[in-house]
């Protein structure tokens, strides 16, 4: 397990040292932490805060973006997703993110899972993911849950309706959103390309 500021997390993503996130994290204390994980793309509340304004303007260079949150328990890596852009993540409560690189997705779209590495991420700290990284629910540490706030283009992870023009279709799981999946998971609908463990933290 290595940290979001050790250097080698910088071939997934980078760390953004220069926004204030404590608005938004302490926003974030009055929301649920449930017993399986919930995610919501769009949150009033979060959406009208100085931290999202900025993101919009400056990290997303003034493109539409909704901010909304994963929040829950989990300590499984279960499935593995990317997008064609950027996703930010703030950490409103310490938390684990378990990544791999697309570039190690087979021909098949199959995926060796002792290729993922995992990321401790502080409270309060943002990270950019970049569209290359494979990613998917966080982690809490030690058994505990985890809240976190997800930063990505406007229509991201909404319905789709999947028209199979190519192979690599079969992994669309919604808008701007492909998923291969760990048959161990049993998540109903999706493409089960993850191989090997289905790492546990």
């Amino acid at each position: 397990m290595l940290s979001v500021l050790d250097a080698r997390f910088r071939q997934y993503g980078r760390v953004i040292e220069d926004i204030d996130t404590g608005e938004i994290v302490e926003l974030m204390n009055s929301y649920d932490t449930p017993d399986d994980v919930v995610y919501v793309p769009e949150d009033k509340r979060l959406e009208s805060t100085n931290t999202a304004r900025i993101m919009e303007q400056s990290i997303y260079g003034g493109c539409p973006v909704q901010t909304g949150y994963c929040n829950g328990h989990n300590n499984m890596l279960n499935a593995l997703e990317y997008h064609r852009s950027s996703e930010v993540n703030i950490a409103a409560t310490d938390m684990i993110l378990l990544l791999g690189k697309r570039e190690d997705v087979e021909d098949d779209f199959t995926y060796d899972t002792s290729k993922v590495e995992g990321f401790f991420v502080p409270k309060g700290t943002a990270i950019e993911l970049y569209a290359t990284t494979l990613h998917y629910a966080p982690c809490g540490v030690d058994g505990q849950g985890f809240k976190c706030v997800v930063v990505l283009p406007k229509g991201t992870n909404l319905d789709v309706v999947n028209t199979h023009k190519t192979a690599e279709d079969k992994l669309l799981a919604a808008s701007n959103k492909w998923l291969i999946a760990h048959k161990d998971a049993h998540i109903e609908g999706v493409f089960n390309g993850l191989k090997g463990e289905n790492i546990r933290v």
